[in-house]
């Protein structure tokens, strides 16, 4: 494998620091042979590093961090900063070999080879096992071709480790360890015999201990007789490995840094895109310099969907994945390079227990490419903690046929295929822990070179539920995690537990002791239906959307759509560098190109049906609508258009719909076959009691104070948002207030209206009843922003005015003595008017 010119420079630095090291590391030794409790204040490793001269990337001086190893000699520690797609494990191997010329002047010895996931370790110990790979070749390079490369459950012997480089690979979390005496690394076992002496020979154990004073052993520590522990843990010990750490960040944790410290290396080499503080980086390497080796797909192109479905979204994804195939053939004829573009997909969930959560599930997105778009279920993957499909599975392969992975968060670090070119991020873009830790996924150039057309030299992302902004702000954060802090902004180091597949525990929370009497008691009205002679809850599919009359549905705005070889609905953001500064550009473009689809009645159909439940209806409005585009446009532009015309049929569809739906919904209150009513089978009683995560932090008054009139013991106040957190700490001061409830989404209190989307309101709060120690009157409160003021809100207030008019006509005495006098009241209340709006309400309580 050539070496890039980043990878030269980067290599030069550690050569200089190397023998710079062994310059200062004979002093050392020579001060050892005089004092040896003196030489060890005689930081060589510092030393070394400064007079290399290290600078960063604006021409300071990068201060050396000294440390030792467990037995409290110096211990020469950098880091080879390298962002994503910049080949780190390559420039680790190359380190291998020029700290064993260099530094410990031998072929032999052990590399201990750190690694934080199991991602990364079976993908680094499958390349380094085998010889043909450009890792193991540079390894054998080093060795004569003497490398063994093992895992933590081989032996070894003394032999082994003085005729060959050995490479022992070590997950993370079991070097950290958190109790010695239970994880095998440190356990007594077979195997390394070879290393200590006989059993029975009590003085030449003794003798090992003083000198490696931090072995585990048999016996006391002021007693005559010890023995030292035949375990891994002591082996390394005594051998004194070279630590490799991939991803270092992630190794900065106390007992990470001490269980690291104590296996008494000889050096450490820490490999991360971001270094955190603490580090010694030995060398910048940009996200220019990468973009110049042409490393790393750039531009970036981020889709800021115009659409509220998140089917839009991956369609439109499954149309770039399939435009850029094409390419990718045409690309393979000319060249013979294979390339299968992948297209990777988050959603919001992925447990088998999830799937009717109300989330997006990676089997929801499965289901869609399979029956919506056509796609074969060989050519769709899900990756997550539960089910793995590509385990095991050369993905650049010609016999793969995985062109869809679906994931939640399980590619988030490690994972490494330069085929993925588009990321569909289904979730929310405003949670910065979405796009963040995938975009470095898509950036990795096929085989390190531009194929000069260039969509295949670019990548993709397509947003859903977007926000511009955000999307900049959080690709940018995206970059920075991969170390691409030049493209990106200014680089934020980060350091944390080693153990992030810990369980989060909870708390179950109770009513407040005052308000107990009320467990069981607080009923709210929903929206029923006559059945026979009984009632029963409102369902839309059942009730609503099976009862619509479709042949009253115009095409008239498919009749006036234009079409244009641009689809001008999308807004596209294209993330590159400038050419003379490593400065982010953002350009604003029209749209993208849609080439990916043909024209297809039933692929048109299954789009239109999540609309149009009925196939055959779906099919008749699909053979409508074509043939009115049919006489205006020819087939090659229809196809170029494809997206956006289901798209605006769709628009068209979900518009009458709602309003054909809208007239039902009246003509059956009016018919009294719907109700709105507290009826004993089908009413809604709060829950008395809840799970919140342990350690959660509680919502407070402005003062700092406790909350004092919340239903439940505490709110956490993660549930909240801005807005949400200053209405509640509002309310929790008004005198004429009983108690509130924070009313959680697709969990608690909700109110099915003609739409098919349910309305869960954001706080229910109860007037004092001045007669008895109980409750008079309930007020359902949905907030929002003025920003929000759309049509999602003018339908959800049309609902409240419909509830507030039927709730008038409720006979509440007819449920029994504890509904006796009480009234139900809906309001949408805003920012900026909100307090206002509260001050009216409680007013005329």
């Amino acid at each position: 494998m050539k070496l890039k010119d980043y990878q030269k420079r980067c290599l030069k630095d550690i050569k200089l620091y190397l023998q710079s090291l062994v310059e200062y590391k004979d002093k050392y030794d020579k001060y050892i042979e005089i004092d040896k409790e003196m030489a060890f204040d005689y930081d060589f490793p510092k030393k070394a590093w400064e007079q290399c001269e290290f600078k960063n990337a604006v021409g300071e001086s990068v201060v050396y961090n000294s440390k030792q190893n467990g037995l409290n000699e110096p211990l020469p520690n950098f880091c080879i900063k390298v962002p994503t797609g910049g080949g780190k494990t390559f420039l680790a191997t190359r380190t291998v070999d020029l700290i064993n010329t260099i530094y410990r002047k031998k072929k032999t010895g052990i590399v201990l080879w750190i690694v934080p996931t199991n991602q990364i370790y079976r993908q680094t110990i499958n390349s380094l096992k085998n010889r043909e790979h450009p890792y193991r070749q540079v390894l054998d390079l080093s060795s004569g071709g003497r490398t063994l490369i093992l895992e933590k459950g081989d032996r070894f012997t003394t032999q082994d480790i003085n005729e060959n480089l050995v490479i022992m690979m070590l997950m993370l979390p079991s070097a950290n360890r958190q109790n010695k005496e239970t994880l095998k690394i440190f356990q007594d076992a077979g195997g390394f015999d070879s290393f200590f002496p006989p059993d029975d020979d009590f003085k030449a154990h003794e003798d090992l201990i003083d000198k490696f004073p931090n072995l585990d052993y048999f016996g006391e520590e002021d007693s005559f007789w010890k023995q030292i522990k035949t375990s891994l843990g002591n082996t390394l010990r005594i051998l004194k490995p070279v630590i490799i750490i991939d991803e270092g960040q992630k190794a900065y944790s106390e007992n990470a840094q001490k269980t690291i410290r104590n296996f008494n290396p000889s050096i450490v080499v820490e490999l991360s895109a971001t270094p955190p503080s603490g580090s010694n980086p030995i060398s910048h390497i940009t996200g220019q310099d990468l973009n110049r080796e042409e490393m790393i797909k750039l531009d970036i192109h981020v889709v800021n969907k115009a659409t509220t479905n998140w089917k839009d979204v991956v369609l439109s994804s499954v149309e770039k994945r399939n435009s850029l195939e094409k390419l990718a053939k045409q690309y393979e004829s000319q060249t013979g390079q294979y390339i299968r573009p992948i297209c990777l997909i988050q959603v919001e969930r992925t447990g088998k227990n999830q799937i009717n959560s109300g989330y997006i599930h990676s089997e929801h997105v499965k289901d869609y490419l399979m029956n919506e778009c056509g796609i074969s279920s060989n050519e769709i993957a899900i990756k997550s903690s539960e089910k793995d499909d590509i385990e095991g599975i050369d993905l650049l392969s010609k016999d793969c046929s995985i062109r869809y992975i679906i994931t939640k968060q399980a590619l988030q670090e490690g994972w490494d295929c330069s085929f993925a070119y588009v990321l569909t991020v289904l979730t929310d873009t405003s949670s910065e822990m979405n796009i963040t830790q995938l975009v470095g996924r898509i950036l990795r150039q096929p085989y390190a070179k531009k194929t000069k057309i260039i969509d295949l030299d670019e990548s993709y992302v397509y947003c859903y539920r977007p926000n511009t902004n955000e999307i900049l702000n959080n690709i940018k954060k995206g970059l920075e995690g991969e170390g691409l802090g030049d493209i990106a902004g200014r680089v934020i180091s980060e350091s944390g537990d080693l153990d992030t597949s810990a369980r989060v525990d909870t708390t179950i929370i109770r009513y407040r002791e005052e308000f107990k009497k009320f467990e069981g008691r607080i009923y709210l009205p929903r929206f029923i239906i006559r059945e026979n002679e009984s009632y029963r809850e409102l369902s839309y599919e059942m009730d609503i959307l099976s009862r619509i009359n479709w042949n009253e549905i115009s095409l008239k705005d498919i009749e006036s759509l234009v079409l244009s070889p641009e689809n001008k609905n999308d807004i596209v953001i294209s993330i590159a560098l400038s050419d003379s500064t490593e400065d982010l550009i953002e350009k604003k473009i029209s749209a993208m190109r849609a080439d990916g689809l043909i024209v297809d009645y039933l692929f048109i159909t299954r789009h239109i049906m999540n609309v149009v439940p009925n196939p055959w209806v779906a099919y008749e409005i699909t053979e409508k609508a074509l043939k009115i585009l049919r006489g205006k446009y020819s087939d090659d532009l229809i196809s170029a258009n494809m997206v956006f015309i289901i798209q605006e049929l769709n628009k068209t569809l979900e518009e009458q719909r709602d309003i054909l739906a809208q007239k039902l919904f009246v003509e059956l209150i009016k018919n009294k076959e719907i109700l709105f009513f507290l009826q004993c089978d089908s009413n809604f009683a709060l829950p008395t009691k809840n799970a919140v995560r342990n350690n959660v932090k509680k919502l407070t008054r402005d003062t700092g104070d406790p909350i004092e009139k919340s239903l439940f013991e505490y709110v956490p106040e993660e549930e909240l948002n801005k807005l949400e957190q200053s209405v509640a700490v509002y309310i929790d001061k008004q005198q004429k207030l009983l108690w509130w409830y924070r009313n959680l989404s697709k969990q608690d209190y909700y109110i099915q209206g003609w739409k098919k989307s349910k309305i869960y309101p954001d706080f229910i709060l109860s007037k004092p009843n001045e007669e008895n120690d109980d409750y008079s009157k309930v007020l359902v409160v949905e907030t929002k922003g003025l920003h929000l003021k759309n049509e999602d809100t003018a339908y959800k207030k049309s609902v409240f005015d419909l509830c507030n008019e039927l709730g008038k006509k409720i006979s509440w005495e007819e449920l029994g003595e504890e509904f006796r006098d009480k009234t139900v009241e809906f309001q949408i209340i805003f920012d900026k008017e909100w307090q206002r709006k509260l001050n009216e309400i409680f007013d005329v309580w």
